[in-house]
């Protein structure tokens, strides 16, 4: 099939979307700073956030971020460099953001689990020689290591005990305070932008080599809030609904930023949590009435193993996404079994600022899909060995994609846009297909496929059956050198809380009716816990690393 034919509209997936929406309704974009202060000016006394025993309300945090914008562009290397955030939730990180957007400098997030060599290659790699951190120990400790080795010219300490929280200064001297850098008067308004200017430097895992910056332009980030924020309309009651909305994942984390600009831009309230901790989530949702919360898989796996799950009043949730990750459909079936609450998979990438599909709120959840590209989003399957040649519906390989989200290329990296980049179309490194009434399925990343005797073997299919297990709480499968076939797959499981142990006869007995015989674990190891990254993904870096050092 040619790429003109396939590409022709309406495209499959409009077929299955609620009648409300178009997929080519109009999408408005604008500079950061305009879509909050538009934010500010409508809904001015009602709470933007809440964290610890602090209430924002938007008057509130829209005059921070235009003090920070006022603070930012005093400093000497700003214009040039930009602003870099080595910060853990906070609504500090929420003022910087908005405020260095405002002031129409370049934002490079920084993730407080990266290790100093990351941190160290992003600075060099993006130019920004001003961070601001958090007053803590281990914060400060990373930026004076990498202020010694001439990477930083100024730190600035942001306090937490503003809002509530412990204190947990370090008492050191002689940095700026972020107090004191925005205690002056504010710009009178956002300065103007060009909407295409790069906004933000959002580094990729690094999972192939060194992290590379996805430059996101200020309308590639409004535009993927405004995608979200309407597909979400078709909620029941949506029409000027004020949510109360619980947010846990990491804001470095593209998939949070996004969705927090969607919640600011439409005068949501966002509960802000440092860390995800599931006693403290489930009683958040209860206590606060939270409406919407967005997680990782790990979360609702987290919350699958609450003893009382069944009898908390979470009646209120009537609106739980997943993304980062494949949600396993089993957890899918399971949570909402036991809640009666569905929660909508998803899937999005740093380069298109975290969305890209979705399934219909409220609609129907096809199981082992990630839903259904989003409102301007295109999609297509290309083959794996040409990325030109289009696949028909049902035909696994490549996705690749464009729309008003997507980045142009990744920083200082422009000259290898035309391996990133096919007939205009992102190569996103997912593989999976798209079936005839569009939902999308994702099979795997292209990395982590498994070569075993010539034939393609997918960790996640192969981790879909083991979840069906009923003793199985967690798993991740990868490949592993087997002398024999090349590559086999391996399987790391923890058990759900006092089941018994099993060895890998009995799981291969299990997966015989489930998987093909190419498919099958030729190895299993028992955990009591897997790893995670920073957002609570499984890392499956870390096991391959594993394995590497056990091979040699």
């Amino acid at each position: 099939m040619n790429g003109d034919g396939a590409a022709r509209r309406p495209f499959a997936w409009e077929a299955s979307y609620p009648a409300r929406i178009g997929w080519d309704d109009p999408i408005a974009v604008c500079g950061i700073g305009d879509y909050l202060a538009s934010a500010v000016r409508r809904y001015r006394d009602r709470a933007a956030l809440q964290y610890c025993e602090a209430r924002i309300s938007y008057a509130e945090l829209g005059r921070l971020v235009l003090q920070a914008a006022a603070g930012f562009l005093a400093l000497e290397g700003a214009r040039e460099g930009g602003v870099a955030l080595l910060l853990p939730n906070t609504p500090w990180h929420t003022i910087c953001f908005f405020g260095a957007a405002s002031a129409d400098l370049r934002i490079v997030q920084l993730s407080p689990m990266d290790s100093i060599r990351e941190l160290e290659h992003k600075l060099r790699d993006s130019t920004a020689r001003i961070v601001v951190t958090f007053d803590a120990v281990d914060y400060l400790a990373k930026c004076r290591e990498l202020q010694e080795k001439g990477l930083i010219d100024r730190i600035i300490l942001a306090d937490d005990a503003r809002w509530g929280a412990a204190d947990e200064t370090a008492g050191v001297a002689g940095l700026t305070r972020l107090d004191e850098l925005i205690d002056r008067a504010p710009l009178p308004r956002p300065l103007d932008v060009d909407p295409q200017g790069i906004a933000v430097l959002q580094y990729t895992g690094g999972t192939t080599g060194l992290p590379k910056g996805a430059a996101l332009s200020h309308a590639n980030v409004i535009a993927a809030a405004e995608i979200s924020a309407h597909w979400q309309s078709v909620r029941a009651n949506s029409e000027g609904r004020h949510d109360q909305v619980l947010m846990c994942l990491p804001l470095f984390h593209v998939f949070a930023l996004t969705m927090t600009n969607r919640h600011l831009g439409h005068g949501n309230t966002v509960h802000l949590r440092r860390r995800f901790e599931v006693e403290t989530a489930l009683d958040d949702i209860e206590r606060h009435r939270i409406g919407i919360f967005h997680g990782v898989p790990t979360m609702f796996i987290a919350m699958l193993g609450d003893a009382r799950l069944e009898r908390r009043d979470l009646s209120c949730l009537d609106y739980a996404t997943s993304g980062g990750a494949p949600l396993p459909a089993e957890v899918g079936r399971s949570f909402e079994a036991r809640t009666g609450i569905r929660i909508h998979p998803g899937w999005g990438m740093s380069e298109a600022a975290a969305i890209g599909c979705q399934h219909v709120p409220g609609g129907e959840i096809r199981p082992g899909a990630i839903g259904l590209p989003l409102p301007g989003i295109e999609l297509q399957v290309v083959a794996l060995e040409d990325p030109s040649r289009l696949l028909p519906a049902g035909e696994t390989g490549e996705f690749r994609m464009r729309g008003p989200n997507l980045f142009e290329a990744y920083w200082r990296r422009e000259h290898e846009r035309d391996k990133d980049f096919v007939d205009g179309y992102f190569r996103t490194g997912d593989i999976g297909h798209i079936d005839a009434d569009g939902y999308v399925f994702l099979t795997d990343r292209k990395k982590d496929m498994i070569l075993s005797s010539g034939f393609n073997v997918f960790p996640r299919t192969v981790e879909e059956a083991i979840y069906e297990h009923p003793d199985v709480a967690e798993c991740v499968v990868i490949g592993v050198p087997d002398a024999y076939r090349g590559q086999a797959a391996k399987a790391f499981i923890v058990l759900k809380a006092g089941r018994r142990s099993f060895d890998l006869d009995e799981l291969r007995a299990f997966l015989m009716s489930r998987l093909g015989r190419h498919e099958m674990p030729q190895a299993m190891e028992i955990r009591d816990r897997l790893p995670k990254t920073s957002v609570g993904k499984f890392s499956k870096v870390a096991l391959q690393a594993e394995a590497a050092r056990a091979a040699s």
